[in-house]
């Protein structure tokens, strides 16, 4: 009885490889592409020890891993999954230029290593995650 519920456990390994092999691949993109449209180098400022450019890097993670966990719990396939992996990331690039239109100095005091303005980023950056998450049910 024990083998056959482990056995049974089991057969969801395959389909959690590749959700978490798309997902770990989506981030990876996102990162590359959201690192080239900012218009400071975020990792070698990290590299340099400034907080400021880590703290608005991570809201931007956050704001677009959460969705894509949504479409995870939420996704009928792989392709469904990677559309939405897809307008996660348009959304976060999207709340990027949203911020810097408004607020142009922010983008700049980030690179300054002005914690403050990091921090707002970061929320904004969560926050429209969180609401993408949200709206990502069918």
């Amino acid at each position: 009885m024990l083998e056959a519920s482990v056995i049974e456990s089991l057969r969801g390994v395959p389909n959690f490889i590749l959700c978490f092999g798309t997902s770990i691949v989506s981030l990876l993109v996102f990162c590359v592409i959201y690192l080239r449209v900012t218009p400071f180098q975020e990792i070698a400022l990290i590299r340099e020890g400034r907080t400021a450019p880590a703290i608005s890097f991570g809201g931007a993670v956050l704001g677009y891993v959460l969705p894509v966990a949504s479409a995870i719990a939420h996704s009928a396939n792989l392709l469904d999954l990677a559309i939405w992996a897809v307008i996660a990331l348009i959304v976060q690039i999207g709340v990027f230029f949203v911020i810097r239109a408004f607020f142009s100095k922010l983008v700049d005091e980030i690179a300054e290593d002005k914690a403050g303005s990091a921090a707002f980023v970061a929320v904004i950056s969560v926050a429209a995650g969180i609401l993408n998450a949200a709206c990502m049910v069918s």
